[in-house]
């Protein structure tokens, strides 16, 4: 199993990919229900990099240290933990297994070591099994062994993020401080993956950036992004939010006015610009500004000089320019809404922001994370979503995106608890409360099925492929098939056949043990 975990660490893949297959593989060689590989990030929080076994929201989760006694305990020992079956302590787990989504952990096996990096705590490795008695002395101690392997694939990982990002940022002390830094974008579509790689290579460059999406995308955290990994990083950014700027106020808000230079003007007060000085200057819905404020914006763009309001005397200044809209810049162009030469100067690199609608199943991992932010916020033993929720939400098309999700899911916790949900049960949201403007998905098959006899229409039409013998025999022939052609090819090994079928590993053993290809304890004979 140390040869697998080893070529698992060894191969040429990126960090998360790299990860997920070492957790997939512990999972297997443990023959347990769950791993998770956690990060501790600076504020004494942990958030999943990887895992198996684990409902996808799971992977937004941040879970802080000192509300999971659980996690301490582990995070608080050099060796590995077990935890007693009967522990009364509080499983972060709850209802987040994937064959148990949604339901209290029953009695069962757990235990978790911490995974250093130059000596501090780089996270946390943890084990699920609902079987008791699942991890005796020997898997300890087989843990103690993976996990020095694990921790020597952590530091690869590490110093190879740490090579990209010197090669990006230079060698600079600055640079180095910013190595590590957790992100506050969450998400693993390719396409907010490719848009994360395309912040960071142009972060550094002073051009003027322009970000452009839809209403509650987040504009605001990729500008906080590209500020925090630009050489600029240690001076200010300061965010103005151009549709708040009472057009009155505007030109001294930005630049500033003297003592008197109108009435209210009771003493010098320097404007955005300066408080900028040396950072970055961040215009939110710059689509909003008024014509005559453009005109004067784009004179400090061309000049990088500013004036307050009420004087003459010029002040130079040093600010990098982000900013963002909700609108199409380039027709208000045309229509004469904004002017084109402060649109080309603004728009020198522009960004496109991906809806949420266009992230795959990123809305899962946000989801997650909106959830254990209730969760901590209602003082809730644990909230979760139910299979039918999860459907609802990857159907629905987000036209508020990731702002209308967060309201969506705080809404629906609130909800449960209006209605006589007790905090001290794991709370699962189903569809009905999410309030979402579709048609609700149809319930599972197992949940549709009807007892003998109550199936109002018992016709072949109405049945399930588990209640038609013919159907069911000839699946079951191919899935045999299908499995023994993949074990001869990898010469009986399970992980690599699981991988050439397109499974998770724990999901073909389960399928195995059903067709009667492998009984609990082995392959059948």
């Amino acid at each position: 199993m140390e040869t697998m975990l080893l070529h698992d660490l060894s191969a040429d893949l990126s960090d998360g990919v790299r990860l997920q297959r070492a957790a997939m593989t512990i999972r297997e060689a443990f023959a347990c229900d769950a791993v998770g590989l956690l990060l501790l990030d600076s504020a004494d929080t942990l958030h999943l990099v990887a895992a198996a076994g684990l409902a996808h929201e799971a992977l937004g989760r941040r879970f802080i240290v000192a509300q999971h006694p659980r996690f301490a305990t582990i995070l608080s020992r050099r060796e590995p933990t077990w935890f007693d079956p009967e522990s009364v302590l509080p499983d972060p787990y709850d209802g987040l297994l994937d064959d148990r989504k949604g339901s209290p952990l029953p009695v069962h096996d757990c235990m978790g070591m911490t995974l250093y990096r130059q000596g501090r705590p780089w996270g946390i490795m943890t084990l699920d099994a609902l079987a008791t008695g699942t991890f005796d002395e020997t898997a300890r101690a087989q843990l103690l062994r993976l996990g020095l392997i694990l921790q020597a694939a952590v530091r690869i990982t590490e110093l190879e993020r740490e090579n990209r990002q010197l090669r990006q940022l230079g060698s600079t002390q600055q640079g180095l401080e910013r190595i590590g830094e957790a992100t506050e974008i969450l998400g693993r579509s390719e396409a907010i993956q490719s848009l994360l790689h395309e912040l960071d290579l142009v972060a550094d460059s002073d051009l003027p950036i322009l970000l452009l999406g839809e209403t509650g995308v987040g504009k605001d955290l990729f500008a906080r992004r590209l500020h925090r990994h630009s050489r600029r990083s240690q001076q200010p950014m300061i965010q103005v939010n151009c549709a708040a700027l009472p057009e009155s106020l505007a030109e001294s808000e930005l630049f500033g006015h003297v003592r008197g230079a109108f009435s209210g003007a009771t003493s010098d007060r320097p404007g955005r610009f300066e408080a900028a000085q040396g950072g970055t200057l961040f215009l939110d819905e710059v689509g909003e500004l008024p014509l005559s404020l453009q005109a004067k914006l784009l004179r400090v763009l061309q000049n990088g000089e500013i004036q307050r309001l009420g004087t003459d005397q010029v002040i130079k200044t040093d600010v990098r320019i982000i900013a963002a809209t909700n609108r199409d810049l380039k027709a208000n162009t045309q229509a004469g809404l904004f002017r084109t030469d402060l649109y080309h100067r603004l728009s020198v690199y522009p960004i496109p922001i991906p809806p949420l609608r266009e992230r795959d199943r990123d809305v899962l991992i946000l989801a997650g994370h909106f959830l254990e932010l209730s969760r901590a916020r209602l003082g809730l033993r644990g909230v979760r979503l139910s299979y039918e929720a999860e459907r609802a939400l990857g159907q629905y098309p987000w036209p508020g995106n990731v702002r209308e999700l967060e309201h969506v899911i705080s809404r629906a916790a609130l909800k449960m608890l209006s209605r006589g949900a007790s905090r001290d049960q794991v709370l699962t949201i189903g569809p009905e409360l999410l309030d979402l403007d579709i048609d609700l998905p149809d319930p599972p098959q197992d949940a549709r099925r009807l007892p003998p006899g109550d199936d109002p229409d018992p016709t072949p039409a109405s049945q399930t492929i588990d209640t038609i013998p013919l159907l069911r025999d000839s699946v079951e022939i191919c899935q045999r098939r299908a499995i023994g052609e993949a074990l001869t090819a990898s010469r009986g090994n399970w992980a690599q056949a699981a991988r050439a079928l397109g499974l998770d590993p724990s999901n073909l053993h389960k399928l195995a043990r059903r067709l009667g290809l492998k009984h609990e304890s082995g392959v059948a004979s």
